[in-house]
């Protein structure tokens, strides 16, 4: 919009009740946080009332629509970690929107600032993990008004077709694959055995034949098979009946510099499929040693629910419609798994903070017959369930990268990267999960919140300042394990007190090869200086004890036994 169009849209929005929903008027509040919410809600609430956009415009008195002027550059302001603010806020908005920033002057010079706020249109939009709406004049969460919320996404979302529903004309059940489906009778059968309720039908499963049985999956409809029968059961040489949808999945195995080294490609029945692509992961182990033992900790780099159920979630949101594939990339330290698709949630911290089940589907009849199937939890917490199990195996969270509007990443990181952020895992068990995903992000390097930052400040998990803020490496506060090297501070100097005069019963030595015999064997509740000075201290007291003596206190320094002691070793 040029100045004069400027002009106008800002007269007609100065026209609008005190309480329009989708426009909001500021004077100078420029908080980047504030802004990214209430992005989120105008968008939501533009999309909600049948706006194409909605408006932020600062320089004006919310309460009185006076045109006051502002101070407000949204060009020369920084999110959070000195980033520009617009690549900030776009970085933090789930799914993207398009939002436009307009400066210029109106009124006799008065500085003005509109944001004009695409429309929510694909999903309710969130920021930061959570979705917001305008009730009246106030920004709310949107999960605090369910009934907007459904009326949204009933919006948003469009009329209801079903890819997956769609019904595959010429395809018979001799072009479905065996194997695939007594597999689905026995995962069938296991899947209703513990409900009281249903238990007969594990028994009865048996007795139908294939056409009741595809009905009953709900992978057919009056006998006649759909999409998502060809995907789940259907022979490799039968996807002709979806094309032009491609249906396939590959594994990608690529070194540390990121060379592809081997590859393949697996097609349906997916049932199947999905045990020989994971098959071919290296699932190898890692070892991490905990405070206060000398025992390692052995497990693997990934939980085989955790992979099994990511790649789950990738065939049953995946968008058939573009012809695409799953993509399942092995590196040395990670699995990338990525499909098509919008990530329908927003973001991991809605699912985390709703703890309810999402309420639509990219392909709700295939999602479905995967849950008659065994494949997928049955109230659709299962993101935040693999979220448990890395917390409970003290990994770090799967990333979800959603930066693309239609495609989902999800990266299992399969090593320990910060030592700190395990150790607390391992002391504290009962963080809260969204304060385990937040201190997930500051290991990674990721920005967060200013309610982050509050929240794990408040609980002495972080330390340092923006950019450069980092996992605490005050063990005492952030972990308790101070108490613990307390208790064994005695057996440490003992045992640090035999070492050094065994390594001088052999001869005399500098200061820095006692160092290096001794620093990595102290607790790691001490940083490397503390040790330094532990054993320094340890040093004097023994030569006060006239056990050893030296001729300087430097890393150069020479020590010896005293003359009491025995002779040295020859």
């Amino acid at each position: 919009m040029n100045d004069s169009q400027l002009e106008m849209k800002l007269t007609e929005l100065l026209a609008l009740p005190y309480e329009t929903e989708w426009a909001e008027f500021k004077h100078n509040n420029d908080e980047p946080q504030m802004i990214g919410e209430y992005l989120s809600a105008i968008s939501n609430a533009a999309a909600l009332l049948g706006q194409p956009f909605g408006y932020i415009v600062w320089g004006v008195e919310n309460g009185t629509h006076n045109v006051v002027g502002t101070t407000f550059k949204p060009r020369r302001q920084k999110g959070q970690g000195n980033e520009d603010l617009e690549p900030w806020l776009n970085n933090r908005l789930a799914p993207r929107i398009d939002f436009r920033i307009y400066e210029f002057e109106y009124n006799g010079g008065k500085q003005m600032v509109i944001f004009e706020v695409q429309a929510a249109n694909t999903a309710p939009v969130a920021f930061s993990g959570r979705r917001y709406i305008r009730v009246g004049s106030h920004k709310k969460p949107l999960s605090e008004h369910p009934e907007k919320e459904r009326r949204l996404w009933e919006i948003v979302s469009g009329p209801a077709v079903d890819w997956s529903a769609g019904i595959c004309e010429s395809a018979k059940v001799s072009d479905l694959d065996p194997n695939a489906i007594q597999r689905a009778r026995t995962e069938y059968a296991e899947r209703f055995a513990g409900d009281p309720k249903k238990a007969h039908l594990s028994n009865e499963v048996w007795d139908w034949d294939d056409v009741t049985f595809l009905n009953k999956i709900r992978v057919a409809i009056d006998g006649r098979l759909t999409r998502a029968a060809l995907i789940l059961l259907g022979k490799e040489e039968s996807t002709h009946h979806v094309a032009p949808a491609q249906p396939r999945m590959t594994w990608i195995l690529k070194d540390d510099k990121n060379v592809e080294q081997d590859y393949k490609h697996f097609d349906p029945p997916f049932l199947l499929a999905v045990d020989d692509l994971l098959s071919n992961i290296r699932n190898l182990t890692v070892r991490y040693l905990p405070d206060g033992t000398l025992f390692p900790i052995n497990v693997s780099q990934y939980d085989p629910w955790v992979m099994r159920e990511t790649l789950h979630n990738c065939i049953a949101h995946q968008d058939y419609t573009k012809a695409g594939r799953i993509i399942v990339v092995e590196q040395p330290d990670s699995l990338l798994f990525t499909n098509l698709g919008p990530f329908l949630p927003g973001s991991v911290e809605e699912v985390v903070v709703r703890d309810s089940p999402q309420e639509f589907s990219a392909n709700p009849f295939l999602a479905q017959a995967m849950v008659n199937l065994n494949m997928i939890d049955t109230i659709g917490s299962g993101i935040k369930r693999t979220f448990r199990i890395q917390r409970d195996r003290n990994f770090p969270m799967p990333t979800y990268d959603l930066s693309e509007p239609e495609r989902v990443r999800v990266r299992l990181i399969g090593q320990i990267l910060d030592p700190n952020y395990t150790r607390m895992l391992m002391s504290q068990t009962n963080l809260d999960l969204l304060d385990v995903i937040a201190l997930d992000k500051v290991q990674k390097g990721q920005p967060i919140s200013d309610d982050e930052v509050k929240a794990l400040r408040g609980k002495k998990l972080i330390e340092g300042r923006r950019p450069s803020i980092h996992v605490s490496a005050d063990v005492a506060a952030a972990t308790d394990t101070m108490v613990e090297y307390l208790r064994r501070r005695g057996i440490d100097r003992d045992y640090c007190q035999k070492m050094i005069l065994d390594l001088l019963k052999k001869g005399p030595a500098k200061r820095n090869q006692i160092d290096r015999l001794l620093l990595d064997r102290l607790s790691d509740a001490l940083d490397e200086t503390q040790r330094k000075t532990f054993l320094m201290n340890l040093l004097q007291e023994m030569r006060r004890a006239e056990l050893i003596d030296s001729d300087g206190r430097g890393v150069g320094s020479i020590w010896q036994l005293h003359s009491s002691e025995a002779k040295p070793e020859d």
